[in-house]
């Protein structure tokens, strides 16, 4: 039965994470959300509140002690994690010469280290109870790459390679792993995205090498997010029927251009692939060099 089965969300303020939260609100599941502190105002402006089967707790997933304190007050009051959904995350816009090791571990901080050690810490119980669920919310940035978010997307695919692991090695308890993959969802998640300070500057400074790939692929990005049909309550919905089937799948596309671009994969030799994508870069032969005397740069065959 949902009333005797606890669910933790992380990241459950805003985005896909918020419209998961609101939806779990609804059922009978014991709902822990999480966010960090700062956003945990964001639950009371869409009307989201505590309730006998839902607390709020403040969690910033980089912290080791916090994550440990959620662990144990949900094994202490709750019986521990049913259900874990990874869903916080951070995305950094940046070419690769413009991310120092800094900024390239803050990204992996939140995007893989942090919601591995959620995992880690949720599956004695889970192995204990010989059941659960690790849903994880991965990207199409997952599968493919796009320029500018090589930070973004590394953390994605080590993510795609460790609950692939992770699903062969817990499989024999009962524990179920997916990774839930959005494309482009109508949000304003990329109004959100971090810049560095070499992104910033590039994408303001006209003489910059790359200048041409911010602002471009920047505006790009935005319009085929807003044109998408998909929606963060288009992918709660996704994530509420993984958590909810029988046999979940490793890898859940959440979107129709996540399925297109999986099928892409499978059907298309990897050069032909990674040529096409080039071609439908946007402006893609006005980047490179603009010197006097450079011509454009060369296209793949």
């Amino acid at each position: 039965m949902d009333a005797d089965k606890t669910v933790l969300i992380t990241g459950a303020s805003t985005g896909i994470g918020l419209a998961t939260a609101r939806a779990l609100c609804g059922t009978s599941y014991r709902v822990i959300l999480t966010a960090k502190k700062s956003s945990l105002p964001r639950f009371e402006a869409h009307v989201v509140s505590e309730l006998p089967h839902v607390r709020i707790r403040a969690l910033d997933v980089t912290k080791p002690e916090e994550r440990q304190a959620i662990i144990d007050e949900a094994e202490r009051d709750w019986g521990g994690i049913d259900v874990l959904i990874n869903n916080a995350g951070v995305t950094y816009r940046a070419v690769v010469e413009h991310v120092v090791e800094e900024e390239r571990l803050a990204q992996m901080a939140v995007n893989f280290r942090a919601p591995m050690e959620m995992i880690r810490l949720v599956l004695p119980g889970m192995r204990e109870k010989g059941a659960g669920r690790v849903i994880t919310i991965s990207s199409v940035g997952g599968m493919m790459a796009m320029p500018t978010m090589a930070a973004y997307s590394a953390s994605k695919f080590a993510l795609e390679g460790a609950h692939e692991a992770l699903w062969y090695e817990v499989k024999p308890w009962g524990i179920h792993v997916s990774l839930v993959q959005p494309g482009f969802v109508d949000s304003d998640g990329f109004q959100r995205v971090r810049y560095t300070p070499q992104s910033d500057r590039s994408e303001h400074e006209l003489a910059d090498p790359y200048h041409e790939h911010y602002v471009n692929m920047s505006p790009f990005i935005g319009r085929l997010m807003r044109m998408s049909p998909a929606t963060p309550e288009s992918v709660a919905k996704v994530v509420l029927k993984t958590m909810r089937r029988r046999r979940p799948p490793l890898r859940v596309p959440a979107t129709f251009d996540a399925r297109v671009f999986a099928f892409l994969r499978r059907i298309l030799p990897r050069g032909a692939y990674h040529s096409l994508l080039y071609r439908m870069l946007p402006n893609v032969r006005t980047w490179g060099p603009r010197e006097e005397g450079h011509s454009p740069p060369p296209q793949l065959p």
